[in-house]
């Protein structure tokens, strides 16, 4: 088994546990990547009022799902996406509250989706799998909230008028993240990988 294989299993299969405490340690990384992720994606605000749909997953897309992957592949905890969409949450909640409440709607949603299918983090898959899916779950989320706020919203209009170009960002979106957690999860079992054979040297 090859240790940078993002679909294989861990050692840590041996450990029956679903639900596992986190620790000080892994509330810090947490905490730090989602500090990093926010840093990269400081442009955001540039794009946030641009009447296109799909605009902002766009613009976020790679760094929303490369950094939730490299944070719950070394965490291995349910709950980690949830705890970095809070982390992230406390500016987006200034800039737009809208999106905070779905991004952490759409973390619980991925980590259930991921958790049923695979029923914890050991295997690879399951952590791209869940980092993969949580920022296009916005997509629809987002969507049907423009709708209910009203067809004359920009964002909504431009959705209803151009339902083919807002298909195409959705696919963009979706095969961006799929991207962005594959080199998460290849950085993260890399970084694993170096750590363990420096460890071993000793």
């Amino acid at each position: 088994m090859e240790d940078n294989d993002i679909f294989e299993e861990t050692e840590e299969k041996d450990n029956k546990k679903i639900f596992k405490r986190f620790e000080a340690k892994d509330i810090v990384y947490l905490a730090i990547i989602s500090s990093i992720m926010l840093v990269t994606s400081s442009v955001m605000p540039i794009v946030a009022h641009v009447p296109i749909f799909g605009i902002i997953q766009i613009v976020l897309g790679l760094q929303f799902s490369l950094f939730p992957a490299m944070g719950i592949s070394k965490i291995r905890k349910p709950g980690s996406l949830i705890f970095m969409a809070l982390f992230s949450g406390v500016v987006l909640v200034f800039m737009n509250p809208i999106m905070f409440f779905c991004l952490l709607l759409c973390a619980f949603i991925a980590e259930l989706i991921s958790l049923l299918i695979f029923r914890d983090y050991h295997k690879n898959a399951s952590c791209f799998l869940a980092s993969w899916l949580y920022l296009p779950l916005t997509l629809p989320f987002l969507y049907l909230w423009y709708q209910i706020i009203g067809a004359d919203n920009s964002v909504a209009s431009y959705a209803n008028g151009n339902p083919i170009l807002a298909i195409i960002m959705s696919y963009c979106v979706i095969v961006l993240c799929a991207l962005g957690s594959f080199l998460g999860m290849k950085i993260s079992l890399e970084l694993e990988h170096k750590s363990r054979k420096k460890h071993d040297s000793k």
